[in-house]
């Protein structure tokens, strides 16, 4: 069975910066892509990003390109989104996931896997 456990939220004020870590359990981690998605109070839960299996491939929602970045370790089996400019509509719990395959995806449904969540609170 996969665990995956988020760490890294927090509070932080709009203009500043988080790094969100995922470390997955298995032997399998480097097969499969990643991706992180988050929920607001009140909202459904949206995409974020995704990382394939290599790291060659990554794809970013609209509200958060070019201020949030994916990354992968493969050899410690963990996956990173580093958050910079943070705004208060980021406010949010933040979920990874591990792909069903090695193609990083922004639909939910192709993910098998889900970690617990990390709250993310950004004050204005």
């Amino acid at each position: 069975q996969v665990q995956l456990v988020e760490s890294g939220g927090g509070l932080v004020q709009a203009g500043g910066s988080l790094r969100l870590s995922c470390a997955a359990s298995g032997r399998t981690f480097s097969s499969y892509a990643m991706g992180w998605f988050r929920q607001a109070p009140g909202k459904e839960r949206e995409f974020v990003s995704s990382v394939s299996w290599s790291g060659s491939s990554t794809y970013y929602s609209d509200s958060v390109k070019g201020r949030f970045t994916i990354s992968r370790d493969n050899a410690k089996n963990t996956v990173y989104l580093q958050m910079n400019s943070l705004k208060p509509e980021d406010t949010a719990v933040y979920y990874c996931a591990r792909g069903k395959g090695g193609v990083a995806a922004i639909t939910g449904a192709l993910y098998e896997y889900w970690g617990q969540g990390t709250q993310v609170t950004v004050s204005s």
